[in-house]
């Protein structure tokens, strides 16, 4: 396997180049067990845990922030939903790509909004493109205000990051999957639990092997037909939190 092989035409074109090197990466099994093992030396030491956007601290691996700011840039969604809050990095990564993009809102929604980073994230330059609703995100007053909110718009992203367990994050998906437009995606984040090793345990959170949100995922594409796992996504990152997690919807 070469990835610097050259090509009869030195002009070849770069997104095709790209496309054969990710191909390449899909069957690259070395590489793909290193990238595991990066993963969970990361989580155990908290890696995630150190960086921020635009001031604003933010729980997530570098390589999904690109594959977030990707999605958003080319898909220019309307109306991105998050579930899953915390200090508010990853809702001021979406407003601040709408506002390159010159439209669009983000709702995210948490069990437990506090009150400073509520204050944070309104008062950041970019946070009136944010709409923060407390409470469950399965909780069905709460789905009712988001189908609301997203009654009338053209392209819908979702952004899964909350609770973990199975039930949870497959009543997410049943949620809002249904507004995810055509073409776009409902990408499902810390579905990794399920690659951990047999020794790693969880102390403080109820998910892990067997219930966790890549279990939700596979039961839910049984029984959906309109989404289908976006693989040369997760191809791309080699390093991400959400293996089979990229759902791009096909009808």
């Amino acid at each position: 396997m070469n990835y610097f092989e050259s090509t009869p035409h030195a002009a070849t074109d770069y997104l095709q180049e790209k496309k054969q090197r990710i191909e390449l990466f899909a069957n690259d099994h070395e590489f793909r067990e290193l990238s595991k093992k990066w993963r969970a030396m990361a989580l155990e030491r908290k890696y995630m845990n150190n960086f921020s956007w635009l001031g604003r601290p933010m729980i997530q691996l570098p390589m999904d922030c690109i594959a977030m700011q990707e999605l958003i840039w080319n898909l220019k969604p309307d109306l991105i939903i998050e579930t899953g809050v915390a200090h508010g990095g990853s809702v001021i990564l979406s407003a601040s790509m709408l506002q390159l993009l010159g439209h669009g809102e983000v709702i995210g929604i948490d069990i437990d909004i506090r009150a400073h980073n509520r204050k944070a994230i309104e008062d950041h330059p970019f946070g009136n493109r944010v709409k923060l609703i407390e409470g469950s995100s399965v909780d069905p007053d709460i789905i009712k205000r988001v189908k609301k909110i997203a009654d009338g718009k053209n392209k819908i992203l979702v952004f899964l990051d909350s609770n973990h367990t199975h039930e949870h994050v497959l009543s997410e998906l049943r949620a809002y999957g249904p507004l995810v437009s055509i073409d776009s995606y409902v990408v499902v984040f810390d579905t990794f639990v399920e690659d951990l090793s047999d020794e790693f345990k969880w102390t403080d959170r109820p998910w892990g092997k067997g219930n966790n949100p890549r279990t939700a995922v596979w039961e839910w594409l049984k029984q959906n037909e309109n989404f289908e796992s976006d693989r040369s996504i997760e191809d791309k990152l080699l390093i991400t939190s959400a293996p089979d997690g990229f759902l791009r919807r096909i009808n």
